[in-house]
């Protein structure tokens, strides 16, 4: 499920809050796997407070959970309060790796201290976490994220619409060469494309959604 506050498109527009449609649809289902695609665990969220949400979640569903992460979005975040001019790519991603650092710390359920430039934690811990952690799912739209995801994430989300060759000839080659950096099988790393639909029941209307 998107995390959104605001939808990309105000007709027909949706932006439910994830965390509670994904435990609607976990109390409902037995095999479905559930997460966010993505979700910004650095603006409007502390990644403190996502990790024991996700924990959480972890431990209704055992084995059912991802966190999908992303940089952001503006449209997100300056919504809901964010002051100052919208940060660079630099600082988001910067933001991101330091929230996924801590966010793993945490699931670890030791007592956490952590001095990261953005986020702060004293004695901070979580008591109820599923064995193994939340995996996390890295979105990359460009082959730096995509590195990355190669180093650090248990998956790979891409969008699609972008064009064959972006995929074929830079976000995958990307995640393979930074798991080879890490010393990681990339092919452990599961991999996830978004794919786009417009639904009506009348077909005309749907296909009219879609321009």
């Amino acid at each position: 499920v998107s995390d959104h506050f605001q939808p990309w498109r105000h007709e027909g527009g949706h932006a439910p809050f994830s965390l509670a449609w994904m435990t609607a649809v976990g109390e409902r289902t037995q095999r479905l796997v559930l997460g966010t695609s993505v979700l910004t665990p650095t603006f409007r969220y502390n990644p403190a407070v996502i990790a024991q949400a996700f924990a959480t979640m972890g431990c209704l569903y055992p084995g059912r959970v991802f966190l999908g992460v992303g940089t952001g979005e503006a449209l997100n975040e300056i919504a809901t309060g964010y002051i100052g001019q919208w940060p660079e790519f630099k600082e988001r991603f910067a933001r991101l790796r330091e929230s996924v650092k801590l966010m793993r710390e945490l699931w670890l359920g030791d007592r956490v201290d952590f001095d990261g430039e953005y986020y702060k934690l004293r004695g901070a811990s979580i008591y109820d976490v599923p064995e193994g952690g939340i995996p996390v799912y890295i979105a990359a739209g460009g082959p730096v994220v995509a590195k990355y995801a190669g180093r650090a994430g248990d998956g790979f989300i891409c969008t699609s619409g972008k064009g064959e060759e972006l995929y074929k000839d830079k976000l995958i080659p990307a995640v393979r060469e930074g798991a080879e950096a890490a010393g990681r099988n990339a092919e452990d790393i599961d991999r996830m494309i978004e794919i786009k639909i417009s639904y009506d029941p009348d077909p005309e209307l749907a296909l009219e959604n879609t321009r």
